[in-house]
């Protein structure tokens, strides 16, 4: 599904890499961030000494041909090894840590906030684009703030502090070494260029690779009865073989950023050895001097390619940056204003002591509602008072908008005009949490968390006893299901149920339901993708669960909904006919045509 929000984040506003939108998440951290680029200034540091360190040692021990100080020298070097290799061990295990901090305080933050969203997000954002969101995304900013940040200190540092060193000792050599500097920053920032665009392409290529191979697995079942094994095969080898390329190409060009930095190195070594040489041979310079500019001219270009390249990394990750502060920045379409958080709660901090019994009442008042990406009402003026305990049918055809009503019933969208009452009360009076801890939900495709048939059930009623669980699986008809798994209600369900057949998620999704005793419950066509033993099974639990509550059923085989009190008819997102089966039938019109369309199709399918 393309994305159709529009980002507000990023838009008009000129920032810092965008550091500035993730500050809230960095703040936490700053001291040790700061303490970190201390200890990344000592480390380049530590680096530009070992040179003078050789130097002296070459001056006095080799050029003097003594032993006198050996032991200090030694004693000091050794000590500087030591305290720099601490030095980096706290520095290394720091960055770490911040990275793994910083990142999970943005995928708490991210998750979190998606619970707050309404079911618009979801429809109109992929579960590709919303997962990218809050992983990738939360993993590049996380390595931002640790280890692309330490790198551009020490490489800054380090250049520093060897400019300085080498200007101090000589300045015409220094000369020679940072002529090379501007053509290597033009060469890399070339190169790099490349490496980067080669690089997002490959990243780009692999999602895709990586959608191809899902769907290879999950639609297998699909790929050999439509034979096109041959077809998915040739695509999924298209797109290995266009990463390839691309890896390659992007491969010839660090290769060659490599090979032209080392040469340039190699130049600025030849320079140094060429005009060092001779002032050592005039005595203007000492032989340890030579040596302390063959290893800047060595090391210098290296840290020059991991500024540019950290910068590079520093200006893409922006992308990132913005496309998470974006998700933060999402409202939902439905809120509950401060007066209700403040007396009920919110979704993570309820204040149930607050919360008034939910009897079952449903109003309409006066509705009128249209789709947050939709351009025309798919409700008009509709008025319904549903009392409680009010078992309520909503039927049509495929796509003929009858969860309309019951995602206002349940909140899950505003109406755009009029009101929607619980118990004589707007719903936007009380907070969504209230109103969603008194409804249960059957999907027509049921869904099962991973872990065990308790764990699932629970998650209806987190303090159930085992005794509660079992009188649920036995009002919903599940005692079969759970007795013939092994490890009874300690068995796995696997992802999604994937252990399971429908029929058996579907009754224990009931179970689940009835578990939390629900004052308000919905069964969303929870037969429509059954066997008919399994139905059957189904209708003998659905008639246990409604009875004394309000409920909305949605039902494609009309032959389960003869006895509700109210049936809807809707056709265009519209109500054409409201009333018992039997006033229905009386009338001959769409809801009859429907019945006697689908009794026809039956009879003609047992013949």
């Amino acid at each position: 599904m393309q994305e159709t929000q529009k980002k507000k984040t990023g838009q008009g506003r000129t920032r810092f890499f965008g550091i500035p939108l993730i500050m809230p998440f960095i703040r936490p951290y700053v001291l040790r961030v700061l303490f970190m680029i201390f200890l990344g200034i000592l480390s380049s540091l530590a680096d530009t000494i070992y040179p003078l360190f050789n130097s002296w040692a070459l001056d006095h021990f080799v050029a003097e041909r003594t032993l006198d100080g050996l032991p200090v020298f030694l004693s000091l070097y050794i000590l500087l090894m030591v305290l720099q290799e601490a030095d980096n061990y706290y520095c290394l295990y720091q960055c770490g840590k911040v990275e793994v901090e910083i990142d999970r305080d943005l995928r708490n933050a991210a998750f979190a906030h998606l619970q707050t969203l309404s079911f618009s997000y979801f429809n109109q954002n992929s579960v590709g684009y919303i997962h990218a969101r809050t992983m990738s995304d939360t993993e590049r900013i996380g390595e931002l703030m640790a280890w692309r940040m330490m790198d551009v200190v020490w490489n800054v540092s380090y250049i520093v502090c060897v400019t300085g060193v080498m200007v101090a000792v000589n300045v015409r050599l220094a000369l020679y070494v940072l002529v090379m500097v501007p053509a290597a920053a033009v060469i890399i920032m070339y190169f790099q260029k490349k490496i980067v665009a080669g690089s997002r392409r490959v990243r780009e290529i692999n999602s895709r690779i990586t959608g191809n191979f899902n769907e290879g697995i999950t639609g297998i079942r699909s790929i050999k009865t439509l034979r096109i094994e041959e077809v998915m095969k040739k695509g999924f080898e298209e797109e290995t073989e266009g990463m390839h390329r691309t890896a390659v190409r992007t491969a010839r060009h660090g290769a060659l950023l490599t090979s032209m930095i080392t040469f340039l190195s190699s130049m600025a070594l030849a320079l140094v050895l060429w005009r060092g040489g001779a002032l050592t041979m005039e005595g203007v310079i000492r032989i340890g001097t030579l040596s302390v500019f063959m290893s800047y001219a060595v090391g210098m270009l290296e840290p020059v390619q991991g500024i540019i390249t950290s910068l590079s990394a520093l200006i893409s990750i922006q992308v990132n940056i913005e496309r998470f502060t974006g998700l933060l920045e999402e409202e939902s379409d439905v809120q509950d204003t401060p007066e209700v958080i403040e007396k009920y709660g919110d979704h993570f901090r309820a204040k149930r002591e607050n919360w008034e019994p939910l009897r079952g009442d449903v109003e309409f008042e006066d509705v009128s509602f249209m789709y947050p990406d939709g351009n025309e009402l798919v409700l008009e003026h509709f008025s319904l008072k549903v009392p409680q305990g009010t078992n309520i049918a909503i039927v049509g055809e495929t796509g003929a908008g009858k969860s309309t009503l019951v995602n206002l019933a349940c909140r899950f969208y505003e109406p755009t005009q009029g009101r929607v009452l619980i118990d004589g009360r707007d719903v936007r009076e009380r907070s969504q949490l209230w109103l969603h801890s008194s409804i249960g939900y059957v999907l027509q495709t049921p869904y099962l968390f991973s872990g065990s048939v308790r764990d699932n059930l629970r998650y209806g009623r987190p303090d159930a006893t085992d005794e509660q669980i079992r009188e649920a699986l036995h009002m919903a008809s599940a005692d079969f299901v759970v007795e013939r798994m092994e490890k009874g209600l300690d068995s796995d369900v696997g992802e999604g149920g994937s252990m399971l057949s429908t029929g058996e998620k579907q009754l224990l999704s009931i179970a689940r339901a009835i578990l939390a005793d629900p004052r308000i419950l919905v069964l969303d066509e929870a037969t429509s993708s059954v066997d008919t033993v399994t139905e059957r099974a189904i209708q003998d639990a659905i008639a246990a669960v409604i009875r004394g509550r309000t409920s909305f059923v949605i039902a494609h085989r009309l032959s389960t909904i003869v006895g509700a009190d109210v049936i809807l008819a809707v056709r265009d997102g519209r109500i054409l006919e409201k009333g018992t089966h039997r006033e229905l039938m009386q009338q001959k019109g769409y809801y009859y045509q429907l019945f006697t369309r689908q009794y026809e199709e039956s009879v003609w399918a047992g013949s």
